[in-house]
């Protein structure tokens, strides 16, 4: 009966581990989470359709004026459409700096289903659109959101830019998959690693860190450690009751306008 009872378990487990290593990505990736509640955008921007892979267009949002000097390169979370960035894209145009906002494969309607090295591929791409408008690596500012943390460390780990802006990041997808999932294997499933913290010492560029130490779903020691880490020029803005999505205040503007300021002088 206890070997019975011991197959049944083992079979179960490993049962567990072939569904979650099949479906992984599913738990990773979520494009059609309403994650907040729209806002009326305050700012100008051109809706455009950035080619990445054959019959992968990113549906984008480009706000432009030419007196400004820097373009942020927003690279969203792992949830959501857009829309669901207003709040912060409405602060940009506040702080007079262009944006270009693109949506991964697989969101906002995008053909494509979304990973690792597919994200890559459209940041690249993101890059080079910008640079075929004539705005070189030099004025362009990666800005990553939680999940894209992790592709503007890689592009940033790879080349110079203006500056690299990383709100809520982690230290690597495995690390986190640790934490949420302490009975699996983590280290041997992964497919999607997002390895910043390997990636970070290779970086050159100014670094802005923002987390919150409230943040329940990335903790703040991941973001620390990423600060840490890097080398300088670096900056950090970590307040302390702000969650995982953090508040888009005075005092976050004003951590963003200095290193903005810092940038413009490069």
């Amino acid at each position: 009966m206890i070997k019975y009872f011991f197959l049944l378990g083992l079979l179960s487990y490993i049962s567990i581990l072939l569904f979650m290593f099949l479906f992984q990505r599913t738990f990773m990736y979520h494009p059609n989470v309403k994650n907040l509640d729209p806002v009326p955008a305050t700012f100008e921007y051109e809706e455009v359709f950035i080619p990445s892979e054959k019959n992968i267009e990113l549906r984008s949002w480009f706000s432009f004026k030419p007196e400004n000097k820097k373009t942020v390169l927003f690279f969203h979370g792992n949830a959501g459409e857009l829309s669901a960035r207003v709040y912060k894209l409405n602060k940009f145009s506040e702080i007079d700096v262009n944006f270009l906002i693109i949506s991964w494969r697989g969101f906002s309607g995008n053909n494509g289903k979304p990973t690792e090295k597919g994200l890559y591929q459209d940041a690249k791409k993101a890059v080079e659109w910008l640079q075929n408008k004539g705005i070189s690596k030099k004025d362009i500012i990666l800005y990553g959101e939680s999940l894209g943390t992790g592709i503007a460390v890689e592009l940033a780990s790879k080349d110079n830019f203006s500056g690299v802006i990383l709100e809520s990041p982690y230290t690597s997808m495995v690390d986190m998959g640790k934490r949420f999932y302490p009975f699996i294997p983590v280290s041997l499933l992964q497919r999607d690693r997002y390895n910043s913290i390997k990636k970070i010492k290779k970086i050159n560029s100014p670094i802005l860190v923002l987390h919150g130490k409230a943040d329940t779903l990335v903790p703040y020691y991941m973001g620390k450690k990423i600060y840490d880490n890097a080398n300088e020029p670096k900056y950090s803005y970590f307040p302390t009751f702000d969650n995982h999505m953090m508040a888009y205040d005075q005092d976050m503007v004003n951590a963003l306008k200095s290193f903005l300021d810092l940038s413009a002088k490069r």
